[in-house]
């Protein structure tokens, strides 16, 4: 089975996870940019949709089980250009030529809720999936407050109610709904590549130049909950 896969309905791209839990390790980034690349290189479509196959589980966060020992063993190369790599993740999803949705059919939690945010839209199963999340992209500043202090996990319907995502729904019209919202989404590539630039400029900032110093200095705080 492909990490990833791809079907095309009219103007979408259906991107199907299928790595498990699509935990986020080298490999997996690696094969996430390379399937953008195809998407955007051999296609003419106008919007990418992102899900798992996972009945249970977008996205849980960093692989710890590779990240761990790569730490334990001071091996700090390798953890920088698995770092510098996730944020040329987040950064080609933000400046995508095309509007990008997040179907999270499942929970999304810390590195999973993150990726998640990085996506122009987001649509969750309302009987399935808890999120939990940094980006201000996304999140309203009084709920990511609540959420960092707390580490209280979302629900569709709360996530919903705080405009974190565009709407929660059954399983049954899950993503027959998303295709409906998605071939609305007709701007010309170029046209949504400006407006992601002129959108996302301060969180391009970031990871241009606040995250480098930070990755650099060996500081990884990494929790074994994500």
């Amino acid at each position: 089975m492909n990490a990833f896969d791809i079907t095309l309905e009219d103007t979408v791209a259906v991107v199907t996870m299928n790595n498990g839990e699509n935990r986020l390790n080298p490999i997996f980034l690696k094969d996430f940019l390379k399937i953008l690349d195809q998407v955007e290189k051999e296609t003419r479509v106008k919007t990418l949709v992102v899900r798992s196959a996972h009945e249970k589980v977008f996205s849980n966060g960093i692989d710890l089980e590779w990240l761990v020992p790569v730490l334990q063993k001071k091996d700090i190369k390798t953890a920088k250009k698995f770092f510098y790599q996730w944020n040329d993740l987040f950064k080609r999803l933000l400046l995508y030529p095309m509007m990008t949705i997040a179907a999270i059919n499942g929970h999304a939690f810390a590195g999973g809720a993150i990726l998640a945010c990085a996506f122009d839209f987001r649509f969750m199963r309302s009987d399935r999936g808890f999120l939990n999340a940094i980006l201000k992209k996304a999140i309203p500043h009084y709920k990511l407050e609540e959420m960092e202090y707390t580490g209280n996990r979302m629900t569709a319907y709360e996530c919903q109610e705080h405009h974190i995502i565009v709407k929660a729904l059954q399983y049954s019209v899950f993503m027959d709904e998303i295709l409906s919202f998605a071939k609305k989404l007709n701007k010309e590539r170029a046209v949504i590549q400006e407006i992601k630039k002129r959108l996302n400029k301060d969180i391009i900032h970031c990871i241009e130049t606040e995250d480098p110093p930070y990755i650099e200095s060996g500081v990884y705080n990494i929790n074994p909950a994500s």
